[in-house]
């Protein structure tokens, strides 16, 4: 009696779509271990080792964090946005508690708060989602958001407007000065 084997292999998945799927997956479910990252890569057909996801998670550079009951791994992009979203908090809380004006020379937005607080707030504006200006420069209580063109400058203003907007104190620049006549 002759028996047939089966000799069909699963079809390897290119590392490019592998990890793109790992990506999608770790964006979407709370993922915690290899184990279960290998499992959820099989679910969509695709035979992996451990090893392979080992290198995988490596050369994504997937990190571990803190989510509810669990860690899960994120991607470091999705990390930095994570945190850049949460100190939008802390300027929110700051614009709550310190009266700014907001005045404009050309491409410069000039902030004016209570004294001793310019640079607080020049921080936590360079560490918020904020991301459209060149610089900024702070002194006492005067700080200057330095601006590349005009579109940059007004998305800015309107985004700083939506976080003083949830402070409960938006407000348009005043003309200042210019030199002309």
């Amino acid at each position: 009696m002759t028996t047939t084997r089966d000799t069909t292999v699963a079809p390897t998945t290119s590392k490019a779509v592998r990890q793109r799927t790992i990506r999608e997956l770790v964006d979407r479910r709370t993922i915690g271990s290899q184990q279960e990252l290998a499992e959820a890569l099989r679910e969509r057909g695709m035979t992996v080792t451990q090893a392979t996801v080992s290198r995988d998670v490596a050369e994504l550079g997937l990190v571990k964090v803190a989510r509810a009951d669990r860690h899960a791994y994120v991607a470091p992009g999705d990390l930095r946005s994570r945190a850049r979203r949460s100190t939008d908090g802390h300027l929110r809380r700051l614009l709550a508690d310190i009266p700014v004006t907001v005045g404009r020379s050309g491409l410069i937005l000039v902030l004016t708060g209570t004294p001793g607080t310019a640079g607080s707030i020049a921080q936590a504006i360079d560490q918020s989602s904020l991301a459209d200006q060149v610089g900024t420069l702070a002194g006492d209580n005067t700080l200057l958001v330095l601006f590349a063109d005009e579109p940059r400058l007004e998305r800015w203003l309107a985004r700083f407007d939506g976080l003083r907007g949830s402070a409960g104190t938006p407000t348009r620049p005043t003309p200042a000065h210019n030199g002309r006549s």
